[in-house]
């Protein structure tokens, strides 16, 4: 999975996904799942990178003590809204306010999104931000119909 990055605006932000073939309805869902489950942790401020203490641990995490007040003190980082899944041929693209996130938010993303293209279905790039010329984001209803992702 080739990953692309366009012009790009955390609170105004496209993903475009491309796959090699026309996505089938269980491929479909396997993308938005991914994608909702991502939203949702990024809505609960899951993307912190001001709070990663066990990640600066490192290996020995045996009886390590986790800071609740640096926890507590840190900026939240809230995902804000992800508007609906669309696709045209083996084109997926969806809208998202990433809010103040951290920039990890879409590492974690990119990792989650090259297993699931080894194993379920086969994203050939994936871009984030920008526009493709050929589907025109003013198009959507997406960016203003968008929603909070409830887990349903």
């Amino acid at each position: 999975m080739q990953v692309q990055f366009r012009e790009f605006n955390p609170f105004d932000v496209w993903i475009w996904l491309q796959f090699s073939t026309v996505p089938s309805d269980l491929e479909k869902r396997y993308v938005e799942e991914a994608f909702q489950s991502w939203f949702f942790l990024g809505k609960l401020g899951a993307f912190n990178a001001e709070n990663l203490q066990v990640q600066e641990e490192g290996l020995d995490l045996s009886y390590m003590n986790y800071d609740e007040e640096m926890a507590e003190n840190s900026l939240m980082a809230l995902m804000h809204n992800m508007g609906e899944f669309e696709y045209q041929g083996i084109w997926a693209r969806c809208w998202f306010d990433l809010g103040t996130s951290d920039a990890i938010a879409l590492d974690i993303l990119i990792n989650a999104l090259k297993q699931l293209s080894k194993e379920y279905v086969t994203i050939e790039l994936l871009c984030i931000g920008g526009e493709n010329e050929d589907w025109p984001v003013e198009d959507s209803e997406s960016s203003s119909s968008s929603f909070t992702y409830d887990g349903n």
